[in-house]
């Protein structure tokens, strides 16, 4: 082994940030003991929240319905309905600026300003299918109760509120239709039924929905018997979307590095799963990595002169360095052109996305093993993946790759596929409005 590589390895061992001791067979047991308990109704980190969604039905065809997208900076309105051939049409699409990104608004203001962008679109369904891409609460009715905002949203008085029952009330106050069926569904929801329609004349035996971007959740179907917490669900026949909330998981083995750079975080001790893999954490983790291995020694005085200067580092910046190690990116312009500051810098960042790697194929794994699924290779379970660090990052599919077929293919013999599906929020939503 090159020297370097080994030194990087020595020293993420020694703060325990080594992806190699960690037993994916072992951590698959834990996080399935965590899925139970959350079903269950006992203390987990993993909130295993009941969507009330079910995908038991055939879709209607040709029905149209309003679709809904609230994400953290666009607000998008369309219609869709899916014809003979079960293909959607998405059509009357318009992006508006999400409410709250620009100032502080009042509950009255988010609402009425929702509702003044579906107002174009009211003629032409019952039903509403809305893609939150918040925390909610989803209830029997399918509605849901806004558990928190992220930063980047302001809105007065919002937490605690319903959003289909507030926005249609809104729209009676101001004199519109308000009469409609509404679903509420988060993204991750929206992305597993979205894929389920990607390929209408494949088999699959099951699906999931998992989004690797900024954040990273999972969500897939569970049988209801097995949903022990909600009384709706446990005593009826047939099978429910579970969102799995598994940025919050946390029984991985985390390092001291991921402990150190926690405390850097706005919100301490939560979303620690979250913090060792998505992309809005990852800049920062592999930036408190980097600072510790120069302070060790690994990386020239002159690097650590340099990198001290960067006040953020972002996951782009280091996808730039990884494809173009020797230009003039941020983390390029750091390292001696004489020394082996950009072959340390490397193996870091390439130690620490693999980690990434095994701890998503146990997140999906355990998820698989959980239900039985995937046991016939011709039946694969559909993993729709969204997100810019699952398809943008220049080392992390290959890697996840390996693991999959490494323990899930060859040592336990499940099967799964990985497909991405185009407008899969708004598809998403078109389906869980139309069968629910």
């Amino acid at each position: 082994m090159p020297k370097q590589k080994q030194l990087v390895k020595d020293f993420l061992k020694r703060y325990h940030m080594d992806y190699e001791n960690i037993d994916i067979e072992e951590n698959c047991k834990i996080f399935i003991d965590e899925m139970k308990n959350g079903l269950e109704g006992k203390p987990s980190s993993l909130q295993m929240i009941p969507t009330y969604i079910t995908v038991d039905r055939e879709i209607p065809l040709e029905e149209p319905i309003i679709v809904l997208d609230a994400g953290g900076t666009n607000f998008r309105v369309a219609t869709c309905y899916f014809d003979r051939e079960e293909k959607p049409i998405i059509e009357n699409y318009k992006s508006y600026r999400m409410p709250g990104t620009y100032g502080e608004i009042s509950k009255k203001e988010f609402f009425e300003t929702m509702a003044n962008y579906i107002k174009p679109v009211l003629q032409y369904s019952k039903k509403i299918g809305f893609c939150f891409s918040y925390p909610t609460e989803v209830l029997p009715n399918k509605d849901g109760r806004l558990l928190q905002f992220s930063k980047e949203v302001r809105v007065k008085d919002l937490i605690g509120e319903v959003i289909g029952e507030n926005l249609l009330k809104t729209l009676r106050d101001m004199g519109l239709d308000g009469n409609k069926d509404i679903v509420i569904l988060n993204d991750t929801v929206a992305t597993l039924l979205g894929g389920k329609v990607k390929y209408p004349d494949r088999i699959f035996s099951s699906y999931v929905g998992f989004i690797l971007g900024t954040g990273t959740n999972t969500c897939y179907i569970e049988q209801n018997c097995n949903i022990k917490k909600a009384k709706a669900l446990v005593e009826k026949s047939g099978f429910t979307i579970i969102n799995v909330e598994s940025g919050g998981y946390s029984k991985a083995p985390r390092g001291l590095i991921d402990e150190e750079y926690d405390l850097q975080t706005v919100n301490p001790g939560e979303y620690a799963f979250e913090k060792m893999l998505s992309g809005k954490y990852q800049g920062g983790l592999i930036a408190t990595a980097i600072k510790k291995a120069a302070a060790e020694g690994l990386l020239s005085e002159a690097f650590s002169k340099k990198f001290d200067k960067i006040s953020e580092l972002t996951a782009k910046d280091i996808n730039d360095f990884l494809y173009y190690p020797y230009s003039k990116s941020i983390l390029s312009t750091c390292c001696s052109e004489e020394g082996d500051d950009a072959i340390i810098l490397y193996h870091i960042i390439d130690c620490i996305i693999e980690r990434a790697a095994k701890l998503v194929a146990i997140n999906l794994s355990a998820i698989l093993l959980k239900i039985g699924e995937g046991i016939n290779p011709c039946k694969p379970v559909c993993i729709t993946a969204e997100g810019s660090t699952f398809y943008k990052s220049k080392l992390f599919k290959d890697k996840l790759d390996y693991y999959i077929k490494d323990y899930l293919n060859d040592k336990k013999d499940f099967y799964c596929e990985f497909v991405q599906a185009e407008n899969a929020t708004l598809i998403g939503a078109a389906i869980a409005g139309l069968l629910n």
